[in-house]
């Protein structure tokens, strides 16, 4: 096993995993080092992917394009994940646009039991994902594992919320009518994520939509993709159907990916977590089709410290909300 620390590079947009390597590594991860690859020691092998997952099957970019996921630590390769086009994610929209009707269709008890199911399947699985994110984002292992857990909890707790979807009965103002709300899926659901939290910011924001019956077409960021293809693999063997949740994957073609999700008249809503920069562009791209919007925005939030405060407690939060993942909390 390795031991790991964590600091942070001037020349780094990510943390940086320093380690320090036993004598008795492995044989299979000695070999893996010497032919200049770097392997995540995963007790199910089958949760590292080189495709994405679309419409319940495992596919690679129609261009057959690649781009590599690296350790931040050594530059080593980890693996490779499908370089996607306007065309394979307009293919993933679509695929979310058929599953649609069907998965509204369920009842909210029925998506609550996916979702748990899913949730399940993160903590059977969470030494293997901890692994995932800390070879392919950097932070140390204990924050890897602390993230697995709070990503796995959106799915926990939106899985009790999806039966829990209420309208309202409000007294009417004219006798002989009635006033009701319905709650109602949104429909397609565009979900762009950060490297930052490569598990937790993807939970985060397929929990809501599938607790409401919308089917998503998720981005998941080019530094990080594995993770989120490992969270692919779990949710088909949770059984959540095809066409449901569609994981699109680019490094250089982001941009291009992103506007075909704003664009697109299928996509109802957009959620976004990044900087203030590219969440001002996705909101024009997103003004023709008067999209749905969700985003959180990158900047530097005021910390106040009260006089009644305990200081070495602040201290030790502020330093943690500050400097975690190199600032990127």
């Amino acid at each position: 096993m390795r031991t790991f620390l964590s600091f942070t590079s001037k020349t780094a947009s990510r943390p940086i995993r320093a380690h320090f390597q036993p004598q008795t590594l492995p044989r299979y991860i000695s070999r893996t080092y010497a032919m200049g690859h770097s392997v995540p020691p995963l007790s199910d092998k089958s949760l590292l992917k080189t495709q994405t997952y679309v419409n319940g099957e495992w596919i690679d970019a129609r261009s057959g394009q690649t781009f590599e996921v690296k350790d931040p630590s050594t530059g080593k390769l980890i693996g490779t994940q499908p370089e996607m086009n306007r065309e394979d994610t307009e293919a993933a929209i679509r695929a979310a646009e058929a599953a649609l009707p069907g998965f509204r269709a369920m009842t909210g008890r029925q998506r609550s039991k996916l979702l748990r199911k899913w949730y399940d399947l993160m903590v059977e699985n969470a030494d293997d994902l901890a692994k995932l994110i800390t070879w392919e984002n950097g932070k140390p292992m204990a924050d890897a594992k602390g993230e697995v857990a709070y990503a796995a909890n959106f799915f926990e707790w939106f899985s009790e919320e999806a039966p829990r979807t209420y309208g309202d009965t409000i007294p009417a103002t004219v006798a002989g009518n009635r006033v009701f709300t319905v709650k109602e899926p949104v429909g397609v659901c565009g979900l762009i994520t950060p490297w930052n939290f490569p598990a937790a910011m993807i939970t985060r924001k397929i929990g809501p939509a599938l607790a409401a019956g919308c089917t998503v077409v998720a981005k998941s960021p080019g530094e990080t993709p594995l993770t989120a293809a490992a969270l692919a693999e779990l949710a088909h063997r949770a059984g959540i159907p095809k066409g449901v949740v569609n994981f699109v994957t680019a490094l250089k073609n982001t941009a291009e990916v992103g506007e075909t999700l704003t664009s697109s008249p299928i996509v109802r809503k957009v959620s976004f977590t990044g900087s203030t920069g590219v969440g001002k562009l996705l909101m024009k791209q997103s003004a023709d089709t008067l999209k749905k919007l969700s985003f959180e925005l990158g900047g530097n939030a005021p910390f106040i410290l009260f006089d009644d405060a305990d200081l070495d407690v602040a201290v030790a939060g502020a330093i943690a909300s500050k400097f975690r993942s190199s600032g990127q909390t």
